[in-house]
């Protein structure tokens, strides 16, 4: 099975990867922002004690995130593999995605990190408001707050993986199509 954390900061481009890397391995995308709309939306009982967390300004447990994680990659019983999008957002919740994968005698094999200029980020984003009518892209101190929870919170788990040699580093900056060939060619290394 072919497992791959795709990793990089908010506007890096992972949404627009995932997609092509999905059709090209024939793997299954979680994001995890999709799986908590998701889980809310359809008022599953970790949706709602999700939102039981966010109702309070609070963030969501880590064991809470990883049993919706579990329940996705359960529910997908012949995939050939999983793209992670989202995920891990900390070295806790590495080590526990490592734990459940090693149960099921799987593993990550690589995690691929598009790097991106933070200006580019900040451009992207607020392109990406213009188009998409996210507001939370619109906001350039909101992009900045994310962009600064980004590096302090989650470009940290880049280390886990590193010390595993599982670690790849891609330019995100240039077409769509330079980024995906990028990406593959790390992949298949």
């Amino acid at each position: 099975m072919r497992n791959i954390v795709l990793f990089g900061p908010p506007g890096a481009g992972k949404g627009t990867q995932s997609e092509f890397l999905v059709h090209h391995y024939g793997l299954v995308h979680l994001s995890t922002g999709d799986i908590f709309r998701w889980n809310i939306k359809d008022k599953t009982e970790l949706g709602k004690l999700a939102q039981s967390y966010m109702d309070q300004g609070k963030l969501v447990p880590d064991e809470v995130t990883i049993s919706m994680l579990k329940a996705e990659v359960e529910r997908n019983p012949d995939a050939k593999g999983f793209i992670f999008d989202g995920f891990p957002r900390t070295t806790a919740q590495a080590e526990a995605l490592d734990a459940f994968l090693t149960q099921r005698e799987d593993s990550i094999e690589a995690m691929v990190a598009l790097l991106v200029p933070e200006d580019e980020l900040k451009t992207r984003l607020l392109a990406r408001a213009a188009t998409s009518g996210r507001a939370d892209d619109a906001n350039p101190e909101v992009v900045q707050n994310r962009i600064d929870i980004y590096n302090a919170e989650t470009a940290p788990v880049a280390e886990f993986y590193k010390s595993a040699g599982k670690y790849k580093a891609v330019s995100g900056l240039g077409s769509i199509e330079e980024i995906t060939e990028r990406l593959v060619s790390a992949i298949d290394d």
